[in-house]
Order: structure tokens, then sequence, then C-alpha cells
């Protein structure tokens, strides 16, 4: 049996882990809480407290090092953490890593990372990213972190905007005004990303990057005003004019070609649970 840590079981990682197991996986996951860590192993998840401080704190964590497969998705906070502090949580985990001698670790990062310049082309994964051209330097950063002098195999997957479930695109924009609906959109369903996770893990695919996002870009408006119709919400009241030239689209087709098929390949078919 394959065994498999996932540090942080949040809005990814719990059904990654749910996911994982039922495909007969031996899981570890981490939590911040003893409380959260109580729920889920009611739940029958095994799972262990970690609370990057940003130094590692908690209960029994040194198991989720001694896993065969590791995956690392903990999201820089910028609203409540500085990036100082988010690379310093990374410095502190690759330490673990490579002490426990843990050999193929996933990384869990953003398109965030591409530069927000909008392009021609899609942005793929041989796009040449700096720290001047980046449109995020705490993810340049951070990818630069884990990749340097890594003892390890390690694959960073990066994902786009994540959506379905509660998080529905059209209900962050209901009744607002001037709304921007004209641009295409990088959306990746919450089971795609599970799934996409799992695929790497399975076919071993390392020392990649990929990027996680669906194949097909509707523009925002089609997206908002169908969210409105299918989940009885109220549609922006008015949209900004559309400008040229402002898509800024990340190409998927690397994952793909590896025998990847998306469950929901196109944004306007995402499944919603209004909460």
């Amino acid at each position: 049996m394959k065994t498999v840590g996932i540090i942080g079981l949040g809005w990814t990682g719990l059904p990654l882990a749910q996911f994982l197991k039922s495909n007969s996986w031996e899981v570890i996951g981490s939590t911040t809480s003893d409380h959260k860590r109580l729920d889920l192993e009611q739940e029958g998840l095994n799972v262990v407290t970690l609370k990057m401080n940003p130094h590692p704190e908690g209960k029994g964590f040194q198991k989720l090092f001694q896993s065969e497969y590791l995956v690392i998705n903990i999201p820089p906070r910028s609203r409540v953490q500085s990036s100082d502090f988010y690379l310093e949580q990374l410095k502190y985990l690759k330490s673990m890593i490579n002490q426990a001698g843990a050999k193929k670790v996933l990384f869990v990062s953003s398109t965030g990372i591409y530069p927000t310049t909008p392009r021609a082309e899609a942005y793929d994964e041989s796009f040449p990213i700096t720290r001047e051209n980046t449109g995020n330097p705490t993810l340049w950063d951070a990818e630069q972190m884990i990749t340097n002098s890594a003892g390890f195999d390690l694959t960073i997957i990066r994902f786009g905007g994540l959506m379905g479930e509660e998080r529905v695109p059209g209900k962050y924009f209901s009744g607002k005004e001037q709304v921007k609906g004209h641009t295409r959109v990088n959306y990746v369903h919450q089971d795609d990303a599970v799934r996409l996770i799992a695929w790497i893990l399975e076919h071993d695919l390392w020392n990649e990057v990929y990027n996680g996002v669906a194949p097909i870009h509707p523009v925002k408006k089609e997206i908002f005003e169908k969210n409105a119709i299918d989940l009885n919400l109220a549609p922006p009241l008015s949209y900004q004019s559309p400008q040229p030239e402002e898509d800024r689209l990340i190409d998927s087709k690397k994952i793909i070609q590896t025998g990847f098929k998306f469950k929901y390949p196109d944004p306007l078919d995402f499944t919603y649970t209004l909460t």
C-alpha cells in the first residue's frame, strides 16, 4: 500500500485525503488545531496536528514525513501573514523533509505566479518566469526555495481559480455594479484539482511543473449569469465596458498530454452547492 502525507487538510487537501483513501492509499494528513483533528478522526482519517508558526508545533507530525509521498498544500495567506513568514514556513518544512528522507514531494502552487500582462498566446509551463516579471513574488520565491537543493523528487502544480461546491463565482459579484465581465477565466473545479493531484501521485510524474486549469475559458459574464439562473442569485447590476486584449490565459495541455481527462473541462458546467 502506498503511503502519502498531506500537509494541509483544507478545501482541497481534505477531499484529496478522502479520495486517496477510497483508492487504497494509506493517508495521513495534518490540520492546525486539535479540535479539527478530533473531528476528522471521527470521519476515519489518520490526522496529526501541525502548525507552522513558522517553526513546527504540534503532536505526532513527524509521521507525516515518513510517508513515501508528500503533498504540501499550504498556500500563502497574504491577508494575515507576511511573505517572509510563509517562506520561513517552507524553509522549516523543507528541512524536515530532507531530514526524514522523503523522496517524492508534490508542491501546490498557483497560476498567479505567471505575469499579469495579457498576451496573444496562453502562458504555459515553459514560459520563463523571473522575479522581475512574476505576478506574485511570494509564489516565485516559494517555488525557488522548495526547488533549490532539494534532496527529493519534486513536482509543482499551479492551480487556477479553485471553484466548485460553495465557491460560486457569481455569488461574489451578485448585485454589484461595474463588474469586470468581459475577460476569460482560468478556473478549475475542486473535483478536478483533487483528481489531478492523485493522477500525478499514481503515475509518478516527477520533476515536472503542471498547470491545473480547465481547458475551456468562457468569459466571466457568461459564468455570472449562468450562476444567477442556476442558483437563484441576483446577477451583477452592471458591467464594465469591454477593453481589447485583456485576456491572460493559462494553458493546461501539458497535463492533458499525460492522459489526464478533466471531469469539468468547461467552467460553465461546474457544479455547486450553496450553503
